[in-house]
């Protein structure tokens, strides 16, 4: 055996988190849980040299997170020359707060004697509260300006490197007024107490918001010189029009599966909807796992108001499908009402591209299955026929097939002009066909979870058949048009 190997540990085996509450004599484990990667704190190939039988303990008190890191090996590596042992305990400190290197007899000690538990409650407002499984949760909110927001914020920051790809820790000693406009959003479960002086309530998981002007200009006022009086009176960002944006999104996996990543993005959703200064909800840079919990969140809610309006694809937009007019001389507006479903989206607060998204996974689902490729519908048939065949339902699908190209050609009109025609419309038919597969894997977990199947994680799709994101080309809106100074503002903030 090489001695890299022997003496060299996988860092996410090592790394046991646990959350944690009094017990009769010393605290108990209430969950336990390995992270889902440490390349942020101990490098790419996610490995710790100079260690046998290591084991990093990262604790947490189950309602208040109060943290500790205990370090514990069989054997360290004596240096040889500049070959040493790595410094874990140097690492670590970069990641988690000062309290969380207490001795461990002092640690159990303050969980157990926590003279503050019993009365806990999350800080912020209570918000919204449901119940799952027969058990139930709250979802509180506070701004980050608050210091009982901040404090446990400040010690979840770990779980950012841990969970959440490529995600960066917030700067919380920021000036009050920045602090301001985020929104920390708190899941907890309600828990029977343990000890007469334990806490009944236990973390789920959290969210992070935050606000951003959005330039709106009045185009039927013209602008004119004013005489306003100098200095302007002062002015409050939390009454300015903004966009809110979801930068971190969390769930602990002790708690996947049970829907509790839909009840936080709608109660997200809900806060935009309820305040009139917000146009409309953003997230930054979701991966895989959110954008299929957003894509479902997003159906359901939307779904009602499309039915309402019977949004629907015209499948004769040529009149009898004559062979008068060119396909490509059709305006999107005589193929689906732009109009109406312009209203929709702004009423409903729904970014743009998302917004597409939904509308094309409700076409597609307005199409017999047996029209559809997943249904085994004849492609070959159609991209002959085209919107001249004979079945309006397979007219209707070329007409979605064609929205949706239209849109992917929109988005990288730049890139697929580079492109020779043969192998520009080789790349739509594919990038198409992974939309179309992927809107296919969002629907069938919708009809399971409709028929009573239970919930995926974060309440949307299994994770064993999320939709496809690896497109022929790359369709996926990193996020919203934004100011480069907001993205920097936000310190790289991640949704997981």
């Amino acid at each position: 055996m090489a001695l890299e190997d022997e003496w060299t540990s996988d860092a996410n085996d090592a790394l046991h988190i646990t959350m944690v509450q009094p017990g009769e004599t010393k605290p108990k484990t209430l969950s336990a849980f390995h992270p889902q990667f440490t390349y942020p704190i101990f490098g790419d190939e996610e490995q710790i040299f100079g260690y046998k039988g290591l084991i990093i303990r990262l604790r947490f008190a189950a309602h208040d997170l109060r943290p500790h890191i205990h370090i514990s090996y069989e054997d360290r590596f004596k240096a040889v020359g500049e070959v040493t042992a790595a410094d874990v305990l140097g690492i670590l400190k970069q990641f988690a707060p000062e309290e969380a290197f207490m001795t461990l007899p002092d640690y159990e000690k303050a969980v157990q004697d926590d003279a503050d538990a019993k009365d806990f409650t999350p800080p912020g407002k209570l918000v919204y509260a449901y119940d799952a499984d027969e058990r139930s949760y709250e979802i509180w909110a506070g701004s980050l300006a608050d210091p009982a927001v901040r404090r446990i914020l400040d010690r979840a920051q770990i779980l950012v490197s841990l969970f959440i790809e490529a995600g960066t820790p917030l700067e919380t000693d920021d000036p009050e007024w920045t602090l301001d406009r985020w929104m920390i959003y708190f899941v907890y479960e309600k828990v029977k107490p343990p000890t007469p002086t334990a806490s009944s309530y236990s973390i789920v998981g959290y969210a992070t918001t935050y606000r951003y002007w959005l330039y709106q200009r009045d185009r039927s006022i013209t602008p004119t010189v004013k005489n306003d009086p100098f200095p302007p009176p002062e002015i409050k960002l939390s009454e300015l029009p903004a966009r809110l944006r979801i930068a971190q999104f969390l769930i602990l996996p002790s708690h996947h599966r049970a829907g509790h990543g839909t009840h936080l993005y709608t109660t997200i959703h809900a806060s935009c909807l309820a305040d009139p200064t917000i146009i409309e909800l953003t997230v930054e840079d979701p991966n895989e796992s959110f954008d299929a919990l957003r894509d479902t969140a997003d159906f359901c809610l939307l779904q009602p108001e499309f039915d309402k309006r019977e949004i629907t694809i015209n499948p004769d937009p040529l009149g009898a499908y004559s062979h008068k007019r060119r396909l490509q001389d059709v305006p999107t507006a005589d193929l689906i009402p732009k109009e109406t479903l312009d209203e929709i989206r702004t009423a409903f607060k729904i970014q743009e591209t998302q917004f597409d998204h939904v509308v094309e996974m409700y076409l597609l689902s307005q199409i017999p299955e047996s029209h559809r490729l997943a249904g085994g519908a004849n492609l070959a048939r159609l991209l002959i026929k085209k919107a001249r065949a004979d079945d309006p339902n397979d007219r209707r699908y070329y007409w979605w097939r064609t929205l949706v190209k239209q849109r992917l050609f929109r988005k990288h009109k730049e890139l697929l002009q580079e492109l020779e025609m043969t192998d520009r419309v080789e790349k739509l038919d594919d990038t198409v066909r992974n939309v179309e597969e992927g809107y296919e894997i969002t629907l069938s977990a919708l009809q399971e979870r409709l028929s009573g199947a239970a919930e995926g994680e974060q309440g949307a799709v299994p994770s064993s058949s999320r939709r496809k994101r690896k497109l022929a080309i790359e369709d996926e809106d990193d996020e919203e048009d934004e100011d480069p100074s907001e993205a920097e503002s936000a310190k790289r903030s991640k949704t997981n």
